[in-house]
């Protein structure tokens, strides 16, 4: 359960009272649960609407093959469920699973957007904000498609960085999550990937110090 302080960054209860947020997780049955790093969250086999609150965990799709690969990054306020996933192959699944511990409240989807008997103003606000993730959402997939559009490992990676440049207002950003992830996240094998990265660095196009990286102007 969040604290008075964390329910103020919250972005899923944004505008939220704490006594209205704890009045909420009961009329909407939430269920919160905590994870640790490597724990599967969610297995979209319920129709459940998960928001993580705290830590982070990542959406892989894993092919017939068992070829695993990050779609998303679900940092806090991050939203994932079974009526938010776009379809896949078949063969394919989907599965959320934690990257560092975190802790996640999940919501009953028909209680979401079924009026309040009561037309509380904090059920609206709630789905007011829950669209705004999933817009926030479909933003972040949009970004992804781009990356993967790119036809080689290099193309992919400077399209990524550039895109986490401009989220950090400037030349220099720090990676979300760790480079065997990158190579998952930018659907590349990681040994070719850490080449191209190496290539990028002696050239000067890249500096980077542990996650922090730099892009030259």
């Amino acid at each position: 359960m969040l604290n008075e302080q964390e329910l103020e960054k919250s972005a899923l209860f944004h505008g939220i009272g704490y006594q209205d947020y704890c009045e909420i997780l009961s009329c909407f049955q939430a269920v919160q649960r905590s994870f640790r790093a490597d724990d599967l969250i969610y297995d979209f086999t319920s129709d459940a609407v998960g928001v993580v609150e705290r830590g982070q965990a990542s959406l892989i799709r894993i092919d017939e093959d068992g070829v695993a690969t990050v779609l998303e990054d679900l940092g806090a306020g991050g939203v994932f469920g079974k009526t938010l996933a776009f379809a896949g192959t078949t063969g394919d699944s989907l599965e959320v699973v934690c990257r560092r511990p975190c802790d996640v409240v999940f919501l009953d989807y028909s209680h979401i957007f079924t009026s309040c008997s009561h037309a509380c103003t904090r059920h609206s606000t709630l789905v007011r904000n829950m669209l705004k993730l999933v817009a926030d959402k479909a933003q972040a997939l949009s970004c992804r498609v781009d990356v993967l559009s790119r036809r080689s490992i290099r193309e992919k990676l400077l399209c990524y960085f550039r895109q986490l440049a401009q989220q950090a207002g400037g030349a220099t950003f720090t990676l979300p999550f760790s480079l065997s992830t990158l190579a998952d996240y930018t659907a590349t094998d990681r040994s070719a990937m850490m080449r191209e990265l190496k290539r990028l660095r002696e050239e000067g196009s890249v500096r980077s110090d542990g996650r922090q990286f730099t892009l030259r102007q």
